[in-house]
């Protein structure tokens, strides 16, 4: 089946992508998060300046220009289409490794009150860091990982009071 994503850029910009679109991009990558791009006979020069997973949110640099991209997979979608909210995470009590990676680094510490959307910590997967933000205001209750060590999908990093 070809998955389908919807690509916003800078607020203004919106199109359609697919997993086979992707596939077919004459990209090499020339460090962990950038790559040279080939695309009719023209050279682009793409680097992934910062990303937030949670959110969808990148911030991508093509040659000069930087660009700031939300993609949406058609599961976001349909939510959406359905009028119910992404952000709706406020009850959120446990925050779990949304996949295998490396902790890269950690921001709080037990008893720390923090903000929605602070950052907690940076997880790298797949050769990209990903910052991985409070989803509400509260105190943290444990930090079930060390930096420098790896996790594994679902696995248990933080917890709020």
């Amino acid at each position: 089946m070809n998955k389908k994503f919807k690509v916003n850029v800078n607020h203004d910009l919106s199109f359609n992508i697919t997993d086979q679109d992707i596939a077919g991009l004459d990209a090499l990558p020339t460090s962990k998060t950038a790559y040279h791009i080939l695309q009719e006979n023209k050279p682009f020069l793409a680097e992934i300046l910062a990303s937030d997973f949670n959110k969808k949110k990148y911030t991508v640099k093509v040659n000069t220009s930087t660009y700031e991209t939300v993609i949406s997979d058609d599961l976001d979608l349909l939510i959406k289409e359905m009028g119910f909210s992404l952000g709706s995470t406020k009850n959120i009590d446990v925050i779990y490794a949304p996949m295998p990676g490396l902790i890269l680094e950690i921001n709080v510490s037990i008893g720390q009150t923090v903000k929605e959307e602070d950052p907690l910590l940076i997880l790298e997967a797949m050769k990209m860091e990903n910052v991985i933000a409070s989803p509400r205001t509260g105190t943290i209750k444990s930090i079930s990982v060390n930096k420098g060590e790896a996790v594994v999908k679902k696995q248990l990093l933080i917890e709020f009071e």
